[in-house]
């Protein structure tokens, strides 16, 4: 059989480090992936390059590689010493279909698989993030982030956020991990982060937001316009609301099939006393109404 020079087919030196045979192995493989490659034989490369990856990336195999190869040129042939055919059968008795050159010293230590006589392993699954608006998870939107390092093409990858998403949800998106050594390429599991608003809080698919109302509009009712997501509405504040009383509006939280809501929390805010007018008008207010808030914690102190 002939010898191959896994060195040369990465196009690396033999002291090369183990970083620099994974990058170089990378930098071939989307090379000469038949997919996307436009080099006419480029399924033989990308298999060979494979060939010489699985060889060389663990150190094991590669000083074993090393101890016989390195006496060898390309093109003459390799008669394994004696004994090794014992030792090669010794490490898992599989027969895969590399190069026979291939099979002579790793039989049976391989961790892709057999079809129609060519080696498969496939490729990687990736896991990422990416933080998208509250907005953009009631809307639903379109993002690109970048494709992972090792994947099946580079660049960017366009992906469509769906309305209603909540947070710490997980897309998959179907082959666009790490490439695979002639099978498929893994899978990207894109992990959503919504970035705090600066009015809503979100619970769950439920929105919360604090809405601040004046003395009067909580003591007389009134209607008011409240903001949402999806518009502006109109609601109508109860007479004698009070501060931190809640109200619902119902499926105005994150869209899906059974909606979030929008809840409201009221907020009673104090106009200020920054005038003479003003000033006059909370004395008025004190000795017409003679309202004491404290008086239930103070009848349970006399009890």
């Amino acid at each position: 059989m002939e010898y191959k020079d896994y060195y040369k087919v990465l196009a690396v030196s033999r002291d090369a480090s183990q970083d620099e045979l994974k990058k170089a192995y990378r930098k071939l493989a989307r090379k000469y992936h038949p997919d996307v490659s436009k080099v006419a034989n480029a399924e033989e490369r990308f298999k060979e390059v494979g060939e010489a990856y699985e060889a060389l990336k663990d150190p094991e195999k590669r000083a074993q590689y090393d101890q016989f190869g390195s006496d060898y040129k390309h093109g003459q042939s390799f008669n394994p010493p004696p004994g090794w055919a014992q030792s090669a059968s010794g490490m898992g008795g599989q027969n895969n279909d590399f190069s026979s050159f291939f099979e002579s010293m790793f039989s049976g230590n391989q961790t892709g698989h057999q079809t129609g006589g060519n080696f498969y392993a496939p490729g990687a699954n990736v896991n990422a993030k990416i933080t998208i608006s509250l907005e953009d998870a009631f809307h639903g939107a379109k993002k690109e982030i970048r494709r992972p390092a090792g994947g099946t093409q580079a660049g960017n990858i366009e992906v469509k956020i769906p309305a209603g998403i909540t947070n710490g949800k997980k897309m998959r998106l179907a082959g666009e991990g790490k490439s695979g050594a002639g099978g498929e390429a893994g899978d990207l599991f894109l992990e959503i982060s919504i970035a705090n608003h600066p009015h809503y809080q979100l619970d769950d698919n439920n929105l919360l937001l604090n809405l601040p109302i004046a003395p009067w509009e909580a003591a007389l009712g009134a209607k008011i316009t409240v903001p949402t997501l999806a518009g502006k509405i109109n609601l109508t504040i109860p007479a004698g609301a009070k501060s931190g009383q809640k109200m619902r509006l119902k499926g105005r939280g994150l869209p899906s099939k059974n909606s979030g809501d929008q809840i409201i929390i009221l907020q009673i805010m104090t106009p200020p006393a920054d005038s003479d007018k003003s000033k006059q008008l909370y004395q008025e207010m004190a000795e017409e109404l003679n309202f004491n808030p404290r008086h239930e914690l103070e009848d349970n102190q006399d009890t």
